[in-house]
């Protein structure tokens, strides 16, 4: 699986930065965003922190009906759901964020359908790209950050959170499988993978510092 390539976000003072971060359910982007978030405010950025479906009242009610529909839903049904919140988050949130020179760091994005509907579910990816474009208007993060994780230690770290488990993280160990080794796989200019089988610590740091790298105006300096 490959991203796009027309990020709207160039890392420039004048232009936002979109990054963000992907992988299998128990890899830790949650709270990796968080300490992104963090570190970026005792920099003095406020930072746009987003998790998709989700962060509109649109996008917030289709990750119910996601998660916690009373039926089960089609794949197609899924995908369509996906995208109706990631459409709206895109012109609400991330879009004019991004416009007005912000930080924007997301809780996943397009990767994860690529990972999860197309290879996971079994969708046509080239359907799927199709939607993805129309609901994105072309928009592409300016980095993703793949957390790499075997699917045995991510449900292991889900286990020991003792968090009822949503639909999606229900799916049969193929499913889980097939989205794992979509991530793996997952290659282009804008993907960077780390290994997230590791102390939270170690992997931030990593992460961190190749933020730094590639966006030095905004990732650079010392925070506790």
């Amino acid at each position: 699986l490959t991203a796009g390539s027309s990020p709207l976000g160039s890392g420039s003072a004048s232009r936002g930065i979109f990054v963000s971060l992907e992988g299998i359910e128990g890899a830790g982007k949650t709270s990796q965003l968080l300490r992104l978030a963090e570190r970026l405010r005792g920099l003095g950025r406020e930072p746009v922190v987003v998790r998709e479906p989700g962060g509109t009242p649109v996008a917030e009610a289709a990750r119910q009906l996601i998660l916690h529909a009373p039926h089960d839903l089609s794949a197609a049904s899924e995908l369509f759901l996906f995208l109706t919140a990631r459409a709206d988050l895109v012109e609400r949130v991330i879009r004019p964020a991004l416009e007005s020179g912000q930080v924007v760091l997301a809780d996943r994005f397009e990767l994860s359908t690529r990972c999860y509907q197309a290879a996971g579910r079994g969708l046509d990816l080239a359907r799927v790209e199709g939607a993805i474009a129309l609901a994105t208007g072309g928009l592409q993060p300016d980095l993703y950050v793949v957390l790499d994780i075997p699917v045995e230690a991510g449900q292991a770290r889900q286990a020991a959170e003792g968090k009822a488990p949503d639909k999606i993280e229900r799916a049969d160990p193929g499913f889980h499988r097939r989205v794992a080794e979509a991530f793996r796989n997952a290659a282009a200019p804008n993907i960077l993978h780390l290994s997230a089988d590791r102390a939270f610590g170690a992997v931030h740091d990593e992460l961190w510092d190749a933020l730094a790298g590639r966006f030095p105006l905004t990732f650079s300096g010392v925070a506790g």
